[in-house]
């Protein structure tokens, strides 16, 4: 096996690691939980994110006809009077809807099941948190989804290359540096439009999560591919490899567009992770 396909496999090792990182760990994604009521075990999906061009229903597979259950809800974050709405038995699943919010708007909700005197929460600890986001087409969002994982594979191939002292190290920080401009600064900032009405809400107009990630992971390949222009700087290029993979692994959209339900202004709000 030769040396580059090697550092290929290496990367694309890397690469898919980080990418199932942020997946398990990001806030965006729905959140696992398992409940047991009467001595069996249930496995739900708690969604966590939802488009405002379609209605959002919470779907329980719960067999039992004996088992009834309520969505209890409320505006996030506010002191709003939590709203209880009946569990819609629909054959072997229990169905609640959430009102679907303007976009960047958030709901924090949790369902009560009962069987005859039992009754269990989930999730157990604290209310699951919804942001709706606005409905953003395919066109725009798998080129940047495209771009963007296919920038994080070659700037993991490029920092082994250096580390390796692979004599294409140059070149592909360049590339590196172009797939990062297409996917995040220009095909990212259209994505957030269509999501939350603004094209970018990081420094020096606020401190999104993501846009300040991208603008890093730029800041640092430009200074990587500059820097290797007249001389080879390895360091430099393992340096930009190494932030990007740190930055891209931070959990997506924890720091993110919030609707202020007070003001009706967007400002920067918080998932929190338990």
């Amino acid at each position: 096996m030769s040396k580059t396909i090697l550092l290929w496999i290496l990367a694309l090792v890397i690469t898919l690691a980080a990418a199932v990182y942020q997946r398990l760990t990001g806030p965006t994604y729905a959140q696992e939980v398992k409940v047991v009521i009467d001595g069996q075990d249930y496995n739900l999906e708690l969604t966590t994110s939802h488009s405002v061009d379609k209605k959002c229903y919470l779907n329980f597979e719960i067999p039992s006809d004996d088992i009834s259950g309520k969505l209890i809800y409320r505006r996030f974050p506010t002191n709003d009077k939590w709203t209880e709405v009946e569990l819609l038995r629909q054959e072997n699943k229990l169905v609640a809807e959430l009102p679907v919010q303007p976009p960047a708007g958030k709901l924090e909700y949790y369902i009560d099941f009962q069987k005859g005197d039992e009754s269990v929460t989930a999730p157990a600890e604290h209310p699951v948190v919804i942001r709706f986001k606005g409905a953003v087409p395919r066109w725009v969002l798998r080129p940047h989804i495209f771009f963007m994982f296919f920038a994080m594979l070659i700037s993991n191939l490029t920092g082994l290359m250096a580390l390796s002292k692979h004599q294409k190290q140059k070149l592909y920080g360049v590339i590196t540096l172009f797939l990062l401009i297409i996917g995040g600064l220009i095909l990212g900032p259209v994505v957030q439009k269509f999501a939350f009405g603004d094209l970018w809400t990081g420094v020096p107009f606020g401190w999104d999560l993501t846009d300040n990630k991208t603008l890093i992971a730029f800041l640092f390949w430009l200074v990587a591919v500059l820097g290797n222009r007249k001389k080879e700087r390895p360091g430099l290029t393992i340096l930009a490899a190494f932030m990007m993979l740190v930055i891209f692994s931070i959990p997506h959209s924890m720091f993110g567009s919030e609707l202020n339900y007070e003001t009706g202004e967007m400002i920067q709000g918080m998932i929190m992770l338990y």
